[in-house]
C-alpha cells in the first residue's frame, strides 16, 4: 500500500525545487527487483508512464543515463548507433551507484553525483505526465516529461524494445 507520509528531501527533490519544478510525490512500498512494473501496479499507473532511470556506459566506460518506459527495455545496439558509440551496456550496480550517487532501485536522473549525458526514449516526451524516481527506493515524483529536456538536456532517442523481445 502506498504510504501517505512525507518523504524527506533527496538531491533529486532539492534539484527540482531549486529549479522551481512543480512535482507530486508518490511514495510506495519498495520491492527488491520489483522495478517500474511493481511501482506502477501499486500506484495505479500505466507502466508506460513510469520511467526508469538506467545508468549505462559506452565502450570507453563513460557513463550515461537512459530514461525508458517502465514496460520497455533498451536496445543497446540501437542506442549505441544513435549516440555514435561502438557499444553501450548497463553499468554494474556498484558502478552505477558510484556515478549517480544513488542506490540502484532509487536512481533519479536529477541531482546525480556526476554530470552525465542523458538520453530519453522519444515517446516519453509525448506523455502529459510521468512518474520518475525521486532519489530514494520506494519514492517516485510525478512531473511533466519536458522537465527532463529543460533541466537535464535530455536528448531524444528511439531504442525501446518490448520486454518480450
Amino acid at each position: 500500500m502506498a504510504r501517505k507520509d512525507h518523504v524527506s528531501e533527496t538531491p533529486a527533490t532539492q534539484c527540482l525545487k531549486a529549479n522551481k519544478v512543480v512535482f507530486t510525490e508518490h511514495p510506495y512500498e519498495y520491492l527488491e527487483h520489483g522495478g517500474a512494473q511493481h511501482s506502477a501496479l501499486v500506484l495505479g499507473w500505466d507502466p508506460f508512464q513510469v520511467v526508469k532511470t538506467l545508468i549505462m556506459q559506452d565502450q570507453d566506460a563513460r557513463p550515461l543515463v537512459v530514461l525508458m518506459h517502465g514496460n520497455r527495455k533498451v536496445s543497446t545496439k540501437n542506442l549505441a548507433r544513435q549516440i555514435g558509440a561502438k557499444s553501450v551496456e548497463p553499468c554494474a550496480p556498484e558502478v552505477a551507484n558510484r556515478h549517480s550517487g544513488y542506490l540502484v532501485g532509487g536512481t533519479s536522473p536529477f541531482g546525480t553525483r556526476r554530470a552525465m549525458p542523458v538520453f530519453i526514449e522519444s515517446a516519453i516526451l509525448e506523455l502529459p505526465k510521468i512518474l520518475i524516481n525521486g532519489g530514494r527506493r520506494g519514492y517516485l515524483v510525478g512531473l511533466d516529461p519536458q522537465v527532463c529536456v529543460r533541466l537535464l538536456a535530455a536528448q531524444p532517442v528511439q531504442c525501446a524494445l518490448s520486454l518480450s523481445d
